[in-house]
């Protein structure tokens, strides 16, 4: 067989494929996107950025400044107080990474206002300097830099007021940066004071993570500076940001210089942040520096900036290195990239290259596949992958070049499969029929046997003896309509991932999910000589995590219901029953049904977990206490059945065994008189063990010996 035809669908499917990929490549969709950046942020997690001493530190609002210092937020004069200490430190620039939107609360007049004093103490509070005024006092004359959080229009806040000028070196860059309506300010008496005044706000990838910074946003019309570029403008005492932008329609924004200092930037004016580790050099704890703990060189001729690390105080954010920390060390770590200059770069021409190798690799790597044995065609696809990898950490170390490996290294993969299953679709045709058939079994855990022993795996179906898990959530459906659906649906799904998994976990494999209940069956597809115990031990992991789950809901405030367990074993057909469009694996037979009516009859007796002796006697050791031959709906023939002893049977005093009960039932099964008195009892002792209420109940109903006759489901 030819490997391709000249006018055949196999030459045409590496074509099909690069012009598929130059598209998605060009639309940039969010996967597409989230996988570039997870690259960029792996790089930065093997090489981080080798932190370098900049004048930058961080006064630290952390859990111990505040367990000295008092809760947050603290009173106006105590910042006042911080401004003044780090001023007489020598700082060459002060930012508060904290928006002073609403008048002082712990103000003189503030207070009295709340407390039934006589007029004249009234009139002397009211005398005392406001806590605001004593702020803006210490503000003024100082190199003092305040944020605003940017975002809608607020009409309770006019816009942010400051002292810069901005000049365009080309178009004006509005267009490309970040816009904005409105803004979170401080109050305007303390921004008339500020030296400084500088957007907060951070725009975060779409999962969350801060990758870049907006040096300019776009505020109502205006162009505004970020926090850490205006606190690095009043540093330097400039006045002007001078923005540079290309002449080239829609390129965007080049540079931004403040003072003496130009930042590359994105075409919307932001700078990639290039994150180092923890560093304890960066930050300095407040209540060091209020007990005068700090010395003066930690502080002389640096920018501080003051902000929160403190769970608490929700100042915190997502770096690509993984971790969680605070807003005002991304701040810190622009300032010390600016000042060092060390920074990371994604240059207009990367499109070109990236679009080059995907087109150019793509085609080549396809036309191999369809012409050499795959061997050939696979090793020289990963050396290309190889390349474009290696190249892209190579321009990251060396020249801090972010370039997209993702993109090209798909566009060789696509390109290299679609060959390959051109050339060898007859070879591969079994093969995909094995992978289309493991797709349909739920339970992941068993696909790898699977796959090393095909002949497991057998369409129609076969007797086999196994073992069935049935569980149901009793009180859920009330719940639900008491709640948002929203919540309602979390939480379910919370409940059914976690029983599933417990499943997995024991080998067993997920049959259906209907509602709130969950079916599990076990030593099927594969056989399994001990499925009862698993099925056993699957039950009781499942019963112990839904009583920790209902009890997690209820302190939450949710009456989430407990969990009903049946669990049978039997003789079924297992197997795929379905059509040739579509197939279900799933077992068929009367222990399924048995299974399922353990489960139900669990409300019945006021237990959680109904076990047959047909799986008790496969589980040496087990400890267990009968419940009596139940006789089920639609059934002739009693079952035996028992209730699991958990350990944590409520009143119940020993986990391994149930002596008193044990010694009543025996009495129960001889039809002896003497059983009411022996449960009477132990319902006295235990008022929380629903099977022996139940048993009690009957015999006060007259009912004799241990067959139980069920009418109901």
């Amino acid at each position: 067989m030819k490997p391709f035809s000249k006018f055949g669908p196999g030459l045409l499917a590496p074509f099909i494929a690069v012009v598929c990929c130059i598209v998605l490549f060009w639309i940039e969709p969010l996967p597409l996107t989230l996988l570039r950046n997870g690259v960029f942020d792996q790089f930065q997690r093997w090489r981080p950025r080798p932190y370098q001493a900049a004048p930058v530190r961080i006064v630290d609002v952390d859990e111990e400044s505040l367990k000295k210092l008092g809760q947050w937020p603290w009173p106006r004069t105590r910042m006042a107080e911080l401004v003044d200490v780090l001023n007489r430190s020598g700082a060459a620039a002060i930012g508060l990474d904290i928006v002073f939107a609403e008048p002082d609360r712990t103000s003189p007049r503030a207070v009295s206002s709340l407390w039934p004093l006589p007029d004249a103490m009234h009139s002397r509070l009211a005398g005392l300097p406001d806590h605001d005024d004593v702020f803006a006092a210490a503000l003024e004359g100082k190199a003092v830099v305040l944020g605003f959080a940017a975002g809608p229009k607020d009409p309770a806040y006019g816009p942010p007021t400051g002292l810069f000028r901005v000049v365009f070196s080309g178009p004006a860059p509005y267009p490309f940066l970040h816009a904005f309506d409105g803004a979170v300010t401080s109050l305007p008496l303390l921004e008339r004071k500020a030296a400084g005044n500088g957007a907060l706000t951070f725009v975060p990838d779409s999962d969350g993570v801060v990758r870049r910074i907006p040096l300019l946003i776009g505020l109502a019309g205006r162009v505004m500076p970020s926090f850490a570029a205006e606190t690095l403008r009043v540093a330097q005492g400039e006045r002007n940001y001078i923005v540079k932008t290309s002449l080239r329609k829609d390129a965007g924004v080049l540079e931004i210089r403040i003072g003496g200092v130009t930042v590359p930037t994105t075409s919307r004016g932001e700078m990639w942040i290039y994150y180092t580790p923890a560093v304890p050099a960066r930050s300095l704890p407040a209540w060091r520096v209020f007990a005068g703990e700090v010395p003066r060189e930690d502080l002389e001729g640096r920018i501080v900036l003051v902000g929160a690390s403190a769970q608490g105080l929700m100042d915190l954010r997502f770096s690509p290195l993984g971790n969680i920390i605070p807003g005002i060390e991304v701040h810190a770590q622009a300032l010390e990239q600016i000042f060092t200059g060390t920074y990371l770069a994604r240059p207009s021409w990367s499109h070109g290259i990236e679009g080059l190798l995907l087109a150019a690799g793509g085609l080549a790597v396809g036309t191999l596949a369809l012409a050499t044995p795959v061997l050939v065609s696979a090793g020289i696809t990963a050396a290309l992958l190889f390349a474009a990898g290696g190249g892209a950490w190579s321009a990251f170390i060396r020249h801090g070049l972010l370039l997209d490996p993702v993109t090209p290294g798909l566009v060789l993969l696509v390109a290299f499969i679609l060959g390959s299953i051109v050339r060898h679709r007859t070879s591969e045709k079994r093969q995909r029929w094995v992978r289309e058939a493991f797709s349909r079994y739920v339970s992941p855990n068993r696909v790898d046997y699977l796959v090393r022993h095909p002949d497991q795996l057998e369409l129609g179906g076969k007797r086999r003896e196994c073992s069935f898990v049935f569980t149901d959530l009793a009180g859920f459906t009330a719940l639900i309509e008491q709640m948002d659906p929203a919540a309602a649906v979390s939480i379910l799904n919370a409940y059914l991932d976690r029983m599933v998994r417990i499943a997995f976990d024991h080998g067993g494999t997920l049959d259906r999910i209907v509602g709130d209940s969950v079916a599990i069956m076990f030593s099927a597809p594969v056989i399994q000589p001990d499925h009862r115990a698993r099925a056993l031990a699957c039950a009781l992991d499942m019963h112990a995590f839904a009583e920790s789950y209902a009890a997690e809901m209820a302190a939450r405030g949710f009456a989430f219901g407990s969990t009903r367990i049946g669990v049978h074993t039997g003789e079924v057909i297992v197997g795929n029953f379905g059509g040739e469009a579509m197939f279900d694996y799933r077992a068929l037979g009367d222990a399924v049904n048995t299974a399922a009516r353990l489960e139900s009859v669990n409300r019945h007796l006021g237990t959680r977990i109904c076990v047959s002796e047909a799986t008790l006697s496969g589980c040496p050791g087990a400890a267990a206490r009968p419940v009596g031959l139940l006789v089920m709906k639609g059934k002739k023939t009693p079952l035996k059945v028992y209730e699991p002893i958990t350990g944590k049977k409520q009143d119940a005093a020993a986990p391994a065994c149930d002596l008193d009960y044990e010694e009543a039932f025996r009495l129960l099964q001889k039809q002896d008189l003497r059983a009411e008195e022996a449960f009477a009892k132990l319902a006295s002792e235990r008022p929380q063990d629903a099977l022996a209420a139940f048993h009690l109940k009957r015999l006060q109903t007259g009912a004799r010996g241990d067959t139980i006759l069920f009418d109901e489901k």
